[in-house]
């Protein structure tokens, strides 16, 4: 690949919402989260995993992200329904969770910055393999009822529910940006 098609495929990547089947093969998933841990990590303490959601899986989380909205106080019927389905709105959830890691060099913060860029290594190489994706995140994901789903503890976190499938939606290109406001050189 050469260095403008790299920008491209970079540049093209979209969160995409509209996902059906089919979803990555396990093959593909293998491949994409091997690149997802190429990502920047200090002192390669690996201080995220993934864990692949698909069929009754993702059934099973609507059931949690359900309890999550009951917890929260919500009682509105379509609320509590809207909950319970949101994972069905992919074939594949792919979740990132911290797995944070004691180490005096590298704190807490810093790992979790490992685990984002992880992610968007994720979706650039689902992206790359030609699947749309997603990376949604919300308050539900720090819910007691959502990291027991996950058998986290109270240090670890949820860091997004990546949906992905296939989708024929094309996304009209990105403005180009004005950098003047988001970019400085000190010299």
């Amino acid at each position: 690949m050469h260095t403008d098609e790299f920008f491209d495929l970079v540049a093209s990547r979209r969160s995409i919402g509209n996902l059906n089947a089919p979803a990555p093969t396990h093959a593909q998933v293998k491949r994409a989260v091997q690149l997802a841990y190429t990502a920047p990590d200090h002192k390669c303490l690996q201080p995220f995993r993934f864990i692949v959601l698909e069929g009754e899986a993702l059934a099973r989380l609507g059931d949690a992200l359900h309890q999550a909205t009951l917890d929260i106080g919500e009682t509105d019927a379509k609320a509590l329904d809207k909950a319970r389905n949101l994972p069905l709105r992919a074939p594949m959830v792919i979740t990132c969770l911290t797995a944070y890691q004691a180490h005096a060099k590298v704190p807490p913060y810093e790992q979790l910055l490992a685990a984002g860029a992880a992610v968007q290594n994720l979706l650039l190489a689902l992206h790359a393999m030609g699947f749309g994706s997603v990376w949604r995140t919300g308050a539900l994901t720090d819910s007691a009822a959502v990291k027991q789903f996950f058998a986290l503890d109270d240090s670890n976190r949820v860091v997004g529910f990546i949906y992905v499938g296939t989708t024929d939606v094309q996304m009209p290109e990105r403005a180009p940006l004005d950098l003047d406001n988001l970019l400085d050189y000190w010299t």
